[in-house]
C-alpha cells in the first residue's frame, strides 16, 4: 500500500488578456482507505449549487487514479455547467493522465489513491460571449499539473514559505498592510 495519506497542493494559472478563465484548483491526495479515501465516498451524494462529478476525459473514460471535483463558486446557469463539465472536467482529466505519464503520480498506485479537486471557474466565463475556450483549456490544464506537482513534491516548503515571508504577500493585502 501507499504511504500517501493526505496531500494537498494549490495553484493558479492566469487567463489571456480579457479572459476570466484564470484557474486556480486545490488538490487533495490521499490512499483510498484513509481520510482522503473516506472524504472522497462522501461526496457521491451532491449539494445544490456546487456538482460534484468523477473526473473524466470523455465518455466512458474516468480517469485514473478516480478523482472527485466540485466547483468553488455556486453554480446558476446551465451555461456554467456545460463548462464545468466540459472543457474545465476535460482539461483536468488529461492533466491527470499526464501526470501518471510523466512519472508525477506513480503508474503502480493508480489503483490505492485518489484525488478531489476543486474547480474556480469564474461564473462570468458562462456569460462571455467572447469566451476563449481554448484559454480555458490551458488555464485549467497548466494549473492542474501543477497543484498536483506540489502536492506530490510538499511544495511550497515550510523553509520557502519562512524564506518569502516578508517579500510575497496576498494580492489583496496591496495597500492595506506594508511588510
Amino acid at each position: 500500500m501507499t504511504d500517501i495519506i493526505f496531500r494537498t497542493g494549490e495553484a493558479t494559472v492566469l487567463a489571456a488578456e480579457g479572459q476570466a478563465t484564470d484557474a486556480m484548483p486545490e488538490v487533495l491526495i490521499g490512499a483510498v482507505t484513509g481520510p482522503v479515501g473516506h472524504a472522497f465516498a462522501s461526496m457521491l451524494g451532491q449539494t445544490v449549487g456546487h456538482t460534484r462529478m468523477f473526473v473524466v476525459r470523455d465518455l466512458n473514460q474516468l480517469v485514473r487514479p478516480a478523482t472527485m471535483m466540485t466547483t468553488k463558486a455556486t453554480i446558476h446557469t446551465e451555461a456554467y455547467v456545460e463548462l464545468l463539465g466540459g472543457v474545465v472536467q476535460g482539461a483536468t482529466g488529461d492533466a491527470i493522465v499526464d501526470c501518471v505519464i510523466e512519472g508525477v503520480i506513480p503508474k503502480a498506485i493508480v489503483g490505492e489513491i485518489c484525488l478531489i479537486i476543486t474547480i474556480w471557474l469564474d461564473p462570468r466565463c458562462a456569460e462571455d460571449p467572447n469566451l476563449d475556450k481554448a484559454d480555458l483549456y490551458r488555464t485549467n490544464y497548466e494549473t492542474t499539473k501543477l497543484a498536483i506537482r506540489r502536492a506530490m513534491t510538499g511544495e511550497p516548503t515550510i523553509d520557502t514559505l519562512i524564506a518569502n515571508r516578508k517579500t510575497i504577500k496576498h494580492y489583496a493585502l496591496d495597500g492595506v498592510i506594508e511588510y
